[in-house]
């Protein structure tokens, strides 16, 4: 496969995580020698810095807005999590990220080495069939996440020993953005591995793939704060809320589609319907 990229795609996949690094590492911890550390281990720090910025910064403002600027607008007092739990989320969060930060270093050195199908250019191929290329991606995503989440659940070890760590947050009240990434480690990998095998099976712009990477860190803050926004068939926070009071239901990711296709969907509105 690397003889198909071609020696200067390949070249240009390692000055593409060069410019990373510079980016991160170059801006916020320059003078530290971080040049002189292999290209793998700069990659692991950019991404440990960069991923620890984007979770903080992404669920200390939307945090913000929600429990504070529209204090009561969005969320009853009754729902607002306090700061002791999302404090709890926060250090189990920490605790994972330098091994949540592995996963990306390895694909990327899998891409920079040619075995797999990533090209560096949208150009090479155009836009018709990067958009083609994607949406098979993204649907691989889906597919294996739901199983994957699904499977979690299911494998009574698995879910005992991962899994259960992040269902501790079950109510309205015990679930905020910081939720988002509180997995244990070995569970949050488990999760974005269909992210890995995605990069072998159909041709993927490197530079989208990275990107994707970093938005599981905003959605998943995203459909942790409870509030619901009505948008079929995208996994709103409304769907991943019951997920977290049935345990039994609405697995997807960034939509329900596999939950409706696989009998496993359930919407917000029977509920409240129910309630009322």
């Amino acid at each position: 496969m690397a003889g198909e990229l071609g020696k200067s795609n390949l070249q240009m996949f390692e000055d593409e995580g060069d410019f990373y690094d510079r980016i991160v590492l170059g801006n916020l911890i320059s003078g530290w020698g971080w040049e002189s550390l292999p290209r793998p281990a700069r990659a692991w720090l950019r991404n440990y810095i960069g991923g620890t910025l984007l979770y903080f910064g992404s669920c200390l403002l939307w945090s913000f807005y929600i429990y504070y600027w529209k204090r009561n607008v969005y969320l009853p007092k009754d729902a607002i999590p306090s700061n002791k739990a999302m404090l709890l989320q926060v250090m189990v969060t920490m605790k994972a990220m330098p091994l949540y930060c592995a996963l990306p270093v390895l694909s990327e050195y899998m891409i920079q080495k040619g075995w797999t199908r990533c090209f560096p250019l949208i150009s090479d191929i155009g836009w018709p069939k990067y958009s083609v290329y994607l949406s098979i991606y993204l649907l691989i995503c889906e597919f294996g996440i739901y199983w994957m989440h699904r499977g979690l659940h299911d494998i009574k070890p698995l879910y005992k020993y991962l899994h259960a760590t992040h269902h501790i947050y079950n109510k309205q009240n015990t679930l905020s953005p910081f939720a988002g990434l509180a997995f244990h480690p070995l569970d949050g990998i488990l999760q974005a591995v269909p992210h890995v095998i995605a990069i072998f099976i159909v041709p993927t712009h490197f530079m989208t793939h990275m990107l994707l990477f970093f938005c599981e860190g905003v959605w998943t803050a995203n459909i942790h704060d409870c509030i619901d926004g009505k948008v079929w068939p995208v996994m709103g926070a409304g769907y991943h809320t019951i997920h977290h009071t049935t345990y039994r239901h609405n697995y997807g990711h960034y939509t329900v589609l596999m939950d409706w296709l696989f009998g496993t969907l359930r919407n917000p509105v029977s509920d409240e319907q129910k309630i009322d």
